[in-house]
C-alpha cells in the first residue's frame, strides 16, 4: 500500500475507535505511533511517541491553557457568574425577556474570564434558569438562550479554542484574541436581538420582570466594572508587551484570585475544587495535543496535507464555496466528535489548503470557531445541552427548540463575516500592526 491509502486507513481507524468509546486522544496516539512505525520503522516510531508526549507537557508555550483554565474555574465557583447576572438583571430586567437578556450580557461580560463554553452553560444554568422559572418564563427560551451563551466563550477572550489554533497554526495569540472580540460581541448582540423580537411576538415567552431604581442599578455596577478591569489589564499587557500570553494567563488568574480573596467569595474547598477541575481539564485538552501531534507525524509522512491541499485548490469551483464546503466538514464532524477535539484533528489537514486559497489565517481561524459554537449545540454531541439538560432536568426536546433560533444569528455572523473579513481583522491590525 502506498503511503496515502495507509493515511487514510488511518483516518477512518481513529474515528472507529472513537467510536467504540475510546478517548481521541489516545485513539490519534496508538493509530499516530503504529502507523509511522508502519511507514518508518517501529523504532522510529518509539522515539517520536516519547519525544512528541514529552514536547508537548514540557513545553512552556502550553502552560498558558492551564493558567486560562485555573482562572476560569476560580470566577466559575465564586460566585463571579451570578453577581454580573444579577447586575445586568437590574438594568434591562424589565424589558421583554429581559431576564433572557441579562444573560446574555452577564455571560458576556463573564466570558472576558472564563474560556470554558460547558463552565458558562452550568454556571448561568444554575443561576438564571431558576430566577427565569420564577417569573414563568418559557422553558425553551431560558435553557435554549443558557446552553448558547456558552458558546461566546469560543470567540471571546480568553477563549480555549483560540489558544490551541494558535499553537497549532503558529499564529499569535494575541491577535487572534483581539480578532475575536468584535465577532463575539457581534454574536451577543444577535442573540439580544432574537430574544427581544421572540417575546414581542410571544409575550408569554419572556414576562417583563420589576423595574429596578436607578440607585439600585448604579450600586451593581462595580461588580461588573471590576471583571472588565481584569479584561482589559490583561489584553493591554499583551497589546503592550508587558507580557506574553501565557504570562498573561497568570497574571489574569492572579488578579482573579485577589479579587474572590477580597470579596471572601471561596473557601478551602472551593479553591481545591477550581485546581481539580483545572488539571483534569488541562490534562484532557494537553492529551488531545499530545495525540493530535503524533498523529499529524504520521499524517505528513503520508503526504495526505499536500495533496488535499492541492486536490481542494485544483477542485473548478469557487474559493468561497470550497470554504463552505470545509466549514460544513468541522461542523458534521464536531457533531459526532468533541468540536474542541475535531478541530485539532481537522485543522492540520484543511490549514494548508486555506494557505494556498489566499485567506487570511486569522479570518479562518474566527470563521472555524463559529462553526464550533455552531457544534457545541448541535445533536448528538452537543456538550452545552447536555450540561443545561443535567442541572435544568428539562427534555432535550424542549432546549433544542430553544437553541435552533439562535442558531440563525450564528449563520448571519457567518455571512457578515464572509462579506465583510475587516470585521475579525481590523482590530487586530489597528492595535498590533503588522506583529
Amino acid at each position: 500500500m502506498n503511503e496515502v491509502v495507509v493515511g487514510i486507513i488511518g483516518l477512518c481507524i481513529v474515528l472507529l475507535l472513537f467510536l467504540t468509546g475510546i478517548e481521541l486522544a489516545f485513539a490519534m496516539i496508538l493509530i499516530g505511533f503504529l502507523g509511522f512505525g508502519y511507514l518508518i520503522s517501529f523504532h522510529a516510531a518509539l522515539n517520536l511517541l516519547a519525544k512528541d508526549v514529552f514536547d508537548v507537557f514540557n513545553s512552556y508555550s502550553f502552560t498558558v491553557i492551564p493558567l486560562f483554565v485555573l482562572m476560569g474555574q476560580i470566577a466559575f465557583n465564586s460566585g463571579i457568574a451570578k453577581r454580573l447576572f444579577d447586575a445586568a438583571y437590574k438594568f434591562i430586567g424589565h424589558v421583554p425577556g429581559g431576564l433572557a437578556i441579562a444573560t446574555v450580557a452577564g455571560a458576556t461580560a463573564f466570558k472576558s474570564i472564563c474560556g470554558s463554553s460547558p463552565a458558562t452553560a452550568a454556571t448561568f444554568a444554575s443561576v438564571a434558569v431558576p430566577e427565569m422559572d420564577r417569573y414563568s418564563y418559557d422553558k425553551r427560551l431560558s435553557t435554549g438562550i443558557v446552553a448558547v451563551v456558552g458558546t461566546l466563550g469560543v470567540l471571546l477572550p480568553p477563549s480555549v479554542t483560540l489558544i490551541i489554533f494558535g499553537i497549532i497554526t503558529d499564529q499569535s495569540i494575541g491577535r487572534l484574541f483581539l480578532a475575536g472580540i468584535v465577532p463575539g460581541l457581534i454574536s451577543a448582540f444577535f442573540f439580544v436581538v432574537i430574544i427581544y423580537g421572540w417575546c414581542k411576538m410571544n409575550p408569554a415567552l419572556g414576562p417583563k420582570g420589576p423595574k429596578s431604581s436607578w440607585a439600585v442599578r448604579i450600586k451593581s455596577v462595580p461588580e461588573v466594572a471590576w471583571v472588565i478591569l481584569i479584561f482589559v489589564l490583561v489584553i493591554a499587557g499583551i497589546l503592550k508587551g508587558f507580557f506574553t500570553p501565557t504570562e498573561a494567563g497568570s497574571v489574569g488568574t492572579f488578579l482573579v484570585l485577589i479579587l474572590v480573596f477580597a470579596k471572601r467569595d471561596l473557601n478551602f474547598k472551593g479553591y481545591w475544587k477550581s485546581a481539580l477541575e483545572s488539571v483534569r481539564t488541562a490534562c484532557m485538552v494537553l492529551f488531545l495535543i499530545a495525540g493530535s501531534t503524533v498523529l499529524g507525524h504520521f499524517i505528513v509522512v503520508t503526504k495526505i496535507p499536500m495533496i488535499a491541499a492541492d486536490w481542494i485548490v485544483s477542485l473548478p469551483l469557487p474559493s468561497w464555496l470550497v470554504l463552505v464546503f470545509i466549514a460544513l466538514i468541522y461542523l458534521l464532524g464536531g457533531s459526532f466528535i468533541d468540536d474542541l477535539a475535531f478541530m485539532i484533528l481537522a485543522t492540520p489537514i484543511f490549514y494548508p489548503a486555506i494557505q494556498k486559497l489566499g485567506y487570511d489565517p486569522m479570518w479562518f481561524a474566527i470563521m472555524i470557531c463559529i462553526t464550533v459554537m455552531a457544534g457545541v449545540v448541535v445533536p448528538p454531541v452537543a456538550i452545552n445541552v447536555f450540561v443545561v439538560k443535567n442541572i435544568t432536568k428539562t427534555p432535550f426536546s424542549v432546549i433544542y427548540k430553544g437553541v435552533y433560533p439562535f442558531l440563525l444569528s450564528l449563520l448571519f455572523v457567518a455571512i457578515l463575516l464572509f462579506i465583510f473579513p475587516a470585521l475579525a481583522t481590523w482590530l487586530p491590525g489597528r492595535l498590533m500592526g503588522a506583529m
